[in-house]
């Protein structure tokens, strides 16, 4: 579900390019707010994890996440740019917050030995909802509007925009309901604690210790903002690159079809992640698939027609095991620093708000031109795969296990 409510934004930033008539910079706005949600709450959230430990945090952040889809409901009605921008940062400020705590919880409940095999395969069952979404926007959205089932570059009346409009208000109820009936599940489930051992020590403690002393975590924080940069990048534009005439020249609805194979490698690829790392270092796969990502956004920038399109639904594949393997390796070996490390690390997914500087380069050059940023980010992953992932200052592991009854 968290997955899904993120790659919904997929098929709603070229509806709302649409409606509100935005240029490819203005669009890729709206990405940015949603990012800034993740810079400005993920601290607090690493406070409030404290004090109401992970459950209630994982209910707190899918109860601000319903508020924030319904929200999108009047938006819709008005319609009103401004409001969806709030509405979507509200979203964005569940997701951190479920990510603060999900994330090195996922890491910490079992062998620290296979803690990105583990966190890689929770992942990929994130990716399932992102495909899930394509399908759904697809169908629930660009299908039921004029701008989602004619070609790019068509002009569209006042009246056809304001109708295109009211289109995200049922998935957006839907959403909603979802989410506060998985709020309901998350607050009766019966969740494994942590030990004592595995929460935050007392603040003399910490002092003993610094965050930056540990190479793996700053090369990690710039690793965590490029790669889901370019996840973002691609994934927003997809859609409109792909329904240029000198790509596929096709409607937004069937673009959606095609961009749902990127998300559908994100899923496997994260699954062959999963078992791969069970017997190869998570390094050497990941400086693998780095490179893979390089060479497809270069092809996607280079060559035209279809084979274009199919290099950036390549992408996929590739950048599927970098978030969840770049979080394991920043945190190896930080003990006790492991919580403020996770929300450093959070914090970085605001990397993701640049990409309007990708919006920008579209709107001077071309939309493919902004892929060569794509694949310097994936350059940088395989820079930290390759060195910057190597622990320095590794402090001892903790124990692991679920508290006693």
């Amino acid at each position: 579900m968290w997955g899904f409510i993120t790659v919904i934004n997929n098929t709603l930033l070229p509806h709302l390019r649409s409606v509100f008539e935005l240029s490819y910079f203005q669009t890729t706005l709206i990405e940015s707010t949603w990012f800034i949600g993740y810079l400005v709450a993920s601290i607090p959230a690493a406070k409030l994890i404290e004090k109401i430990g992970y459950q209630r945090a994982l209910v707190t952040g899918l109860a601000v996440m319903t508020l924030g889809s319904l929200m999108m409901v009047p938006a819709a009605r008005l319609p009103s740019y401004e409001i969806t921008l709030v509405a979507l940062f509200t979203v964005a400020c569940g997701i951190a917050l479920l990510q603060v705590a999900a994330n090195p919880y996922v890491a910490v409940i079992g062998p620290p030995e296979s803690s990105e095999s583990r966190l890689t395969l929770v992942q990929a069952f994130n990716t399932t909802g992102d495909v899930l979404a394509i399908v759904f926007g697809k169908y629930l959205i660009l299908s039921r509007t004029t701008g989602g089932t004619t070609l790019e570059g068509t002009q569209l009346t006042y009246a056809e925009r304001m109708a295109d409009a009211q289109a995200t208000q049922l998935p957006y109820l839907i959403v909603a309901g979802v989410l506060a009936v998985l709020a309901v599940m998350i607050a009766r489930a019966n969740l494994p604690a942590l030990s004592d051992a595995t929460l935050r020590h007392n603040a003399e403690e910490r002092k003993k210790h610094s965050l930056w002393s540990h190479r793996n975590l700053v090369f990690g924080c710039g690793a965590i903002a490029l790669c889901v940069y370019a996840e973002i990048g691609v994934s927003s534009l997809f859609i409109n690159f792909a329904s240029q005439p000198d790509v596929a020249n096709i409607t937004h609805e069937d673009a959606a079809f095609y961009l749902a194979f990127f998300w559908g490698g994100m899923m496997v690829g994260r699954f062959a992640g999963a078992f791969l790392m069970r017997g190869i270092a998570p390094e050497k796969v990941l400086a693998a698939f780095a490179l893979g990502a390089a060479l497809c956004a270069l092809v996607a920038v280079f060559a035209s027609g279809p084979v274009a399109m199919y290099a950036l639904m390549a992408i996929g594949l590739f950048i599927s095991i970098m978030f969840p393997t770049i979080f394991a390796l920043s945190i190896r070996g930080l003990g006790p620093l492991t919580e403020e490390g996770s929300g450093l690390l959070i914090m970085a997914i605001a990397g993701g708000a640049l990409v309007f500087i990708q919006g920008r380069v579209a709107d001077s050059y071309g939309l493919n031109w902004g892929f060569l940023i794509t694949a310097a980010c994936c350059l940088y992953v395989l820079f930290f795969a390759l060195w910057g992932s190597k622990p320095t200052n590794a402090l001892p592991p903790e124990e692991l296990q679920p508290a006693p009854e």
